[in-house]
């Protein structure tokens, strides 16, 4: 198990399972938190036994419910500039290129996004629910709805942006927008996650994590630039011929349909 104050983590067969673990906070994290979660991440790069991560919270009741509002963070005095510890949260502020899945066990709101910003996928209990409070609190929604943006359609983060406590998505309607890839009942949650993150994490690391550089590259680069860094991509991560013809030859001729 772990050695962190606010964080569980165990790694097994390749998949390193890490939880958010201050549930009596509704798994909202303070400075600490931050630190844990950026300094793991940023372990996680040198760990060749972790393949796949998989990140959860503690309880049923919530994923992570943003920054807690008891932790007091200065802010300079010029409006061109904003302290925001959330900043570090993400596995890919932290330069960790190997895919994490996230399994949302209950609300996730405000600063959880820049978690969920930055996974591969996420799939969520039926119970979960999305929303964000910004608007409703005076503060801008920003962060959390440019992560968004990029995951649903205009309207639909307009209206979780803009609505703030007054309504919450839910783990269906998420699923329908695109946000979620797949809805599992609560107790189906880890297991759903813990089969996705096994299968990914049987594969070979290169192509992995050439995949998901280049589908990132898709995301935040113009379609040329993508384009003119897959050949690298591929020649970074790529196996040698003789040993994709071994893999093809073993392949397993069953698959799941979702």
């Amino acid at each position: 198990m772990s050695a962190y104050s606010t964080l569980l983590h165990e790694v097994k067969d390749g998949v390193a399972t890490v939880t958010l673990n201050r549930p009596e906070r509704h798994n909202a994290f303070d400075l600490t938190m931050v630190d844990e979660v950026n300094g793991l991440w940023r372990a996680l790069r040198y760990d060749d036994d972790v393949r796949v991560v998989v990140l959860t919270g503690a309880g049923d009741r919530a994923f992570c419910t943003g920054i807690d509002r008891s932790v007091e963070v200065p802010q300079p005095s010029s409006p061109f500039m904003v302290e925001d510890p959330a900043l570090r949260l993400g596995p890919k502020s932290a330069d960790l290129w190997k895919p994490v899945i996230a399994a949302v066990n209950g609300m996730a709101c405000g600063g959880a996004f820049y978690l969920l910003g930055e996974c591969e996928f996420i799939i969520a209990a039926e119970h979960a629910t999305f929303f964000d409070p910004h608007t409703t609190y005076g503060m801008v929604n920003a962060f959390e709805a440019v992560h968004l943006a990029q995951r649903m359609p205009l309207g639909e983060v307009m209206r979780l942006a803009l609505l703030g406590t007054a309504e919450r998505m839910s783990a269906r309607r998420a699923y329908e927008n695109g946000l979620v890839s797949e809805v599992v009942p609560a107790q189906e949650l880890p297991g759903a996650a813990a089969r996705s993150a096994s299968v990914i994490a049987g594969y070979p690391p290169e192509a992995v994590q050439g995949t998901v550089r280049a589908v990132w590259a898709a995301r935040e680069m113009t379609r040329s630039q993508a384009l003119a860094t897959a050949p690298h991509l591929v020649r970074l991560g790529n196996l040698p011929a003789d040993r994709q013809e071994g893999l093809f030859a073993s392949r397993s001729r069953e698959f799941r349909i979702r």
